[in-house]
């Protein structure tokens, strides 16, 4: 996972996130855990629902629950994570699909984090917190494939 970088100006991806796989029970808990303490309790988690494999209305992930809803994806959001905190905040994180090379991951991450880029679907919301970026989730490596982020 990588988050943009703090700024003054509304951004319409806060970060990106490299899944190992589409299984949403595996993969959100260590996503979650390596969050910065300041998005707060993510209490609920919107994502693709033609993109995520089956997952139930909602887990428990460190000792709290999680409401997950499934939407349609939007042409302006294609493959999006939506988190929600309680009092704290919206982010946004797009979403590298886990088959994805290490070069297009790359050029996806660049892409979805620079700052110049006009807002594609026009949403202006105040500037979230964030903390640079956080090194990997999940296991190290996979056979051959690049090193996540």
């Amino acid at each position: 996972m990588r988050l943009a970088p703090h700024g003054a100006l509304p951004r319409r991806i806060d970060g990106v996130w490299w899944p190992y796989s589409r299984d949403l029970l595996t993969q959100l808990p260590k996503m979650l855990a390596a969050l910065p303490r300041a998005w707060g309790d993510i209490t609920g988690v919107t994502v693709d629902a033609a993109a995520w494999s089956a997952a139930p209305g909602r887990m428990f992930v460190a000792n709290q629950v999680v409401r997950l809803h499934k939407a349609p994806a939007s042409p302006h959001a294609p493959d999006r994570v939506v988190l929600l905190s309680p009092g704290l905040g919206r982010w946004d994180l797009q979403v590298i699909p886990p088959d994805a090379t290490e070069e297009a991951a790359a050029l996806l991450t660049a892409a979805a984090l620079d700052d110049r880029r006009p807002g594609a679907d026009g949403e202006a919301r105040p500037p979230t917190p964030t903390a640079g970026p956080h090194g990997r989730v999940g296991p190290t490596g996979r056979g051959t494939r690049a090193p996540r982020w």
